[in-house]
C-alpha cells in the first residue's frame, strides 16, 4: 500500500472456524471464520475465467513465476488444476498441509492457477501469528515471485505497525509482490473514541447515547475488541447479552488476547439461536481513547465501516484488494473500507469475488476470493515483464483499472476494477513504469 502523495491506495476473511463451549474464549490464534455468502447459479468448473481467455490465448499465462499462497485451511494438492502447477507445499504450526477437496485453500490457490495457468505454485498452511511470519518467510527465502495472503489479524494495529503486516512489508521490501484482502468487516466495524460523546456511566455509546449495538448472524460468535498501545494500562472489555425485547441475559465476557502485541480482548462463543446485542464496558470517565470493535461473524446495528481494513493488508507496500459484485456492479456492503489507522487511503483496487463461489460449500465469496484474482493478474504482469518492481506491478494496476466509485480515488473501491487486458498491456509495453 503506497503512501498519498503517489495517490497509490493499499483483504479476506480465512475460513477457520474458532468456536468454543458456551460463552467461553477459545485458545486457538489467528483468522476467524466468515460469515457465508450464497454462490452464484452458475460457476465456471474449468478453463480460463473471463478476462482471461484471450491473454492466455495471445501466451501470456504466467511462465516463468512463482506465486505463493499464505491459508489456513490447507489445500488438496493433487486436485487436477494443481497437481502438476505445486512446486511444494507446507504446514506451519499444528495440523497437515492436507485438506479435503471444497476448502478455502484449495479454492484460492485454484483461481491463482485458472488466471496464472502456468505459473508454479508455493503452499502455506498456518494457524496463528507466529505460523503466519514463518510461512511468509519460507516464502521469501524460496525466491517466489507474488505471495497470495488472504487471512485476516483482528487485533493487530490498523497502521501496519504490527507483527503481521511487517512480515508483508518485509516480503514487499525483498522484491515480492504481496497481495492481501482489505477483509469483510465493513458491516461488523465500529471504530471510535471513548470520549465525552461516545461514553456514558461507563459504556461505550455507539450512536447518540445507545450503548448497546444489536448483531446479526449465525450461531458463531467472534469479536474483538482493541485499543491503542499507548493507552495499554486502561481497561475495556466486551460483553455478549441474549435478549427477548425485554428481559437480557449476559452470555458471555470477552477476555485478554495476549498474543498480540495491541492491548485487546475477545469473545469467540456458541450460542442458540436468537437475539443478541453487545454492550462495551470501560472506565468510569471519558479517556479520548480510540476504541476498535469487530467482528467477522456477525454484522452490528451500529456499524462504522469506515477504517475496517485488517492486517496485513494494512501494511505499506502491499496491494489491498476489495471485493466487487460484478452482478450489480457495485463494491460489495461488506467489504472493508480504509482509511488505515495512519490516514493512508487503504484500499488498492477491487476484483470480482463471485466468480468462483462454487468452489467451496458455503460460498466462496469475499475479499479473500477477490485476491487470488488479483495475485494472478500479478503473475501475469510478471509473466510479460519479469523486471517489474512490486511498486510498480501495484501501480500498474491501479492506472488501469476502472473508476466505479465516486470520482477518483475512494476508501471503498481505491482506484477501481481491475481490468486484466489493460493491466497487461500497460505491463508489456511498460509505458507507465516511470511514474
Amino acid at each position: 500500500m503506497a503512501d498519498p502523495g503517489r495517490v497509490a491506495v493499499a483483504a479476506a476473511l480465512a475460513v477457520l472456524a474458532l468456536t468454543g463451549a458456551f460463552g467461553a474464549v477459545a485458545t486457538t490464534t489467528g483468522p476467524t471464520a466468515e460469515r457465508p455468502a450464497e454462490p452464484p447459479a452458475t460457476t465456471p468448473a474449468s478453463g480460463s475465467p473471463s478476462g482471461f481467455a484471450a491473454l492466455h490465448a495471445s501466451g501470456v499465462t504466467g511462465a516463468n513465476v512463482s506465486v505463493g499462497v499464505v491459508d489456513v485451511t490447507g489445500f488438496e494438492t493433487d486436485a487436477p488444476v494443481l497437481d502438476d502447477r505445486v512446486r511444494a507445499a507446507r504446514a506451519f504450526g499444528t495440523g497437515s498441509v492436507s485438506a479435503p477437496p471444497s476448502g478455502h485453500g484449495t479454492a484460492v490457490a485454484t483461481v491463482v492457477a485458472r488466471t496464472a495457468p502456468d505459473a508454479t505454485l508455493s503452499l502455506a498452511r498456518v494457524d496463528g501469528p507466529d505460523s503466519y511470519r514463518r510461512a511468509v518467510r519460507w516464502l521469501r527465502e524460496a525466491g517466489v515471485d507474488v505471495v497470495v495472503a488472504p487471512v485476516s489479524f483482528y487485533g493487530q494495529p490498523g497502521d501496519g505497525s504490527g507483527e503481521a503486516a511487517r512480515a508483508a512489508a518485509r516480503a514487499s521490501d525483498d522484491g515480492v509482490v504481496f497481495v492481501a484482502p482489505a477483509g469483510n468487516l465493513a458491516e461488523g466495524h465500529w471504530r471510535g473514541r471513548y470520549d465525552g460523546d461516545s461514553a456514558a456511566d461507563g459504556a461505550l455509546a455507539f450512536a447518540d447515547g445507545e450503548t448497546r449495538t444489536a448483531i446479526r448472524g449465525g450461531t458463531e460468535v467472534t469479536v474483538w475488541l482493541s485499543w491503542p498501545r499507548d493507552s495499554a494500562d486502561e481497561d475495556y472489555t466486551a460483553e455478549l447479552y441474549w435478549t427477548n425485547g425485554t428481559a437480557t441475559r449476559l452470555v458471555a465476557r470477552s477476555q485478554p488476547y495476549t498474543a498480540d502485541e495491541t492491548p485487546n480482548e475477545r469473545i469467540v462463543a456458541e450460542v442458540s439461536p436468537g437475539r443478541y446485542f453487545l454492550r462495551v464496558r470501560g472506565p468510569a470517565e471519558p479517556t479520548g481513547t480510540r476504541v476498535r470493535l469487530v467482528s467477522p461473524t456477525h454484522e452490528f446495528e451500529h456499524a462504522r465501516g469506515r477504517g475496517s481494513i485488517v492486517a496485513p493488508a494494512t501494511a505499506s507496500g502491499v496491494v489491498t484488494v476489495g471485493a466487487y459484485d460484478t452482478r450489480v456492479d457495485r463494491v460489495e456492503p461488506f467489504s472493508s473500507r480504509g482509511p488505515t489507522a495512519d490516514g493512508r487511503v487503504g484500499v488498492d483496487v477491487v476484483a470480482p469475488d463471485r466468480r468462483f463461489a462454487g468452489l467451496t460449500e458455503r460460498g466462496f465469496v469475499g475479499s479473500s476470493a477477490a485476491t487470488p484474482y488479483v495475485g494472478g493478474l500479478a503473475a501475469l504482469l510478471l509473466s510479460a515483464d519479469g523486471s517489474l518492481s512490486p511498486a510498480t506491478v501495484e501501480l500498474l494496476l491501479e492506472v488501469t483499472a476502472r473508476d466505479v466509485g465516486p470520482r477518483g480515488v475512494d476508501y471503498a473501491s481505491g482506484h477501481g476494477l481491475v481490468q486484466p487486458g489493460p493491466a497487461v498491456a500497460a505491463a508489456t509495453n511498460n509505458t507507465t513504469a516511470a511514474g
